[in-house]
């Protein structure tokens, strides 16, 4: 397994602070409330800013991060970035860098993370374990987080947890509080969550809702 996937293990919770749905102004504040909330992994998430606004954004988060028992900062997509900033991670879709040249430069003390949409790109990820130290599988549900992008569906959701992957997996896309039970009993032992709990006043408030019901599916049996 990547060097820090044996940390993640016991991460239940997944937080973006995507700047699609949390107002620019609002981002330190937001970030402030997902850590209060004991997100264990927090990716910064900004397609529609320059990469320069997106540097500038994380700068400004990265003293969150350096607390003890702070959670693991991840960078969407953008290794320049991720590169600049000491300890920080990177997750990367299936068009991005590939694993094996990310791992190279970030060398193996940062977490590296990948997203897959199939059984057979589970199946690849999984035989990744000595370079990434996660995987996201979905979009579950349709989303607006990943306009365009089919969803995948609780099937696949069952069908990678009949894999037993070494490596730790996060289901994403329409988790929220209608649909994680369900994603919760097909299967998904970890979840990422975004616009459900940026959208709320104080995001802190129901992170512990999500990690309740994972471990009264998973961890009672």
């Amino acid at each position: 397994m990547g060097n820090l996937s044996q940390k993640i293990q016991d991460v239940l919770f997944y937080a973006i602070l995507d700047t699609g749905y949390v107002e620019r102004k609002n981002m330190y504040a937001k970030c402030q409330e997902l850590i209060r909330g004991k997100a264990g992994i927090i990716q910064l998430r900004a397609k529609k800013e320059s990469p320069k606004e997106m540097k500038k954004i994380a700068l400004e988060i990265l003293p969150l991060f350096q607390e003890k028992n702070s959670p693991i900062f991840v960078i969407n997509d953008n290794i320049d970035l991720a590169l600049s900033i000491e300890n920080v991670g990177l997750h990367i879709g299936q068009d991005d860098i590939c694993p094996k040249k990310a791992r190279k430069l970030l060398g193996n003390n940062r977490l590296l993370g990948l997203s897959t949409h199939s059984i057979e790109q589970a199946k690849n990820a999984n035989e990744f374990s000595g370079i990434l130290d996660y995987f996201a599988v979905g979009p579950v549900y349709a989303t607006n987080t990943k306009p365009g992008r089919k969803a995948v569906g609780l099937e696949l959701v069952s069908q990678v947890k009949a894999m037993k992957p070494a490596l730790p997996w996060f289901a994403i896309g329409g988790v929220n509080f209608e649909t994680a039970p369900d994603v919760v009993k097909a299967g998904a032992e970890k979840l990422v969550v975004v616009s459900a709990l940026l959208n709320l006043p104080d995001s802190s408030e129901k992170i512990s809702y999500f990690t309740s019901l994972i471990e009264n599916e998973h961890f009672r049996k």
